[in-house]
């Protein structure tokens, strides 16, 4: 079978998919099926509501277009940040007080169902605490006091500063003037957490569907239709769930993101002493740039780094080339390091930086564009959406009644206008401002 976006549909070659736990292929949806509830889409987001479905007691069927986990879910940096892209800070300005008190006590639900999920299905995805924010200059330094002072106010007190010396007990790097930990952050395997919960889904149930990418779908209609190559499905509820792999099947959704891609790579495993050496807090951390680098150790010690962005969901003609020469800026120590496996994915981009959820006709529920923070975002939207099909509005009206803005000079000019933003913010980060 040739796919219309992912090829033969297997994995991209990333280390993640070389380390996957076991998994089955799964059946292509063939001929007319009907169902209570479709979700389109086998990456966290619609893993997250599919499963909260079931364990409601619902009846869901799951349709992805590759194999599960096949698009960002599965090739992520397996850091779990709390937060939105927008700070607390916009969003208060942006939708006032209220929606920034709300926000503030949803943020940090997304880490806390993963948790969840992991210990209630013993999922096996190297589950570590955890996540450090880093700063270059001491103006950096000012922005992460003024970040845990603004997240104190909301009354979330589990972050901690650490001056350049006590950096040194997670990260061993000259780069940087301190940081802020973030205690109830973490990383983890990404592709083997999505798995673990398809699997957690299908025990409860739950049929999953691959390599059935959506052609296009009837939202509005009382019963919306998905039609697929070999067939389609009638449901009572629709959820989209595609995200940045959802292209134009569904135009009401096409113009309200864009994919960007960014890129991680892999070194051989390290000798232990020294990734203990480099690393000896064996937390996930990322620097606070516009331009940022993030990195964490994997479970047998490789350095897994990335960063970077291509608007318009393009890859690098050389992924290892444009991370190693980072990498070796934070980590001198590396520079023989051997890179083993290198990859690309797309994330979608909300112009506002915040996720959207919402609904088309009255039984069609999406929620995409978490903007570079789906880890957490997705499993926060998963479970509001669920809520909301069973009846429970109150946290799903908040989200959907926030105005999204469209990119300016829509479609055809979205990518360059995105790039004319990021050479400005580069230049910045290179000014140390």
């Amino acid at each position: 079978m040739t796919h219309p976006y992912a090829g033969s549909g297997a994995h991209t070659g990333s280390y993640y998919a070389a380390s996957a736990n076991p998994s089955p292929d799964r059946p292509a949806l063939k001929g007319n099926i009907e169902a209570d509830i479709c979700v389109v889409g086998a990456g966290y987001s619609g893993l997250s509501t599919a499963l909260h479905l079931a364990e409601k007691g619902y009846s869901v069927i799951i349709v992805e277009g590759a194999r599960v986990g096949w698009g960002a879910s599965g090739r992520n940096g397996g850091q779990i940040v709390n937060g939105l892209n927008a700070s607390l800070q916009t969003i208060e300005r942006r939708y006032g007080r209220d929606t920034a008190t709300f926000v503030a006590g949803v943020v940090q639900e997304g880490g806390e169902i993963i948790r969840q999920r992991v210990a209630k299905y013993g999922i096996q995805c190297d589950l570590k605490p955890n996540n450090v924010f880093v700063g270059l200059t001491d103006a950096h330094m000012k922005e992460l006091e003024a970040r845990q002072a603004l997240w104190r106010s909301f009354g979330i007190d589990n972050q901690v500063m650490l001056d350049r010396n006590k950096l040194r007990d997670h990260v061993k790097s000259d780069l940087y003037a301190g940081g802020l930990m973030d205690r109830t952050g973490g990383h983890m395997h990404p592709l083997n957490l999505a798995l673990g919960e398809a699997a957690a889904f299908e025990s409860l149930g739950g049929k999953i569907y691959e390599m059935s990418p959506i052609l296009s779908a009837d939202t509005h209609a009382k019963q919306p239709v998905v039609k697929i190559a070999d067939g389609q499905v009638t449901c009572k509820t629709l959820v989209l769930c595609g995200n940045a792999y959802l292209g134009n099947a569904v135009p009401d959704l096409s113009s309200r993101v864009m994919p960007v891609s960014t890129q991680v790579m892999a070194t051989e495993p390290l000798d232990p002493a020294v990734a203990e050496e480099l690393m000896p807090g064996d937390d996930c951390i990322e620097d606070i740039r516009y331009i940022l680098d993030y990195y964490r150790l994997s479970a047998d010690k490789r350095m897994l780094f990335g960063g970077g962005t291509v608007y318009g969901g393009s890859d690098p003609k050389d992924i290892k080339s444009k991370l190693k020469k980072n990498m070796d800026k934070v980590f001198p120590q590396l520079r023989s390091a051997r890179i083993d496996y290198a990859w690309s994915g797309n994330f979608a981009l909300s112009f506002s930086r915040v996720p959207q959820m919402g609904r088309l006709g009255d039984n069609t529920y999406y929620a995409h564009g978490y903007s570079g923070h789906g880890v957490t975002g997705s499993h926060l939207f998963g479970r509001i959406l669920s809520e909301a099909i069973d009846g429970d509005l109150s946290r799903f009206d908040v989200f959907a009644g926030l105005k999204w803005y469209p990119f300016p000079g829509g479609r055809a000019l979205r990518v360059p206008y995105s790039v004319m933003g990021s050479w400005y913010y580069g230049i910045r980060d290179k000014l140390g401002l």
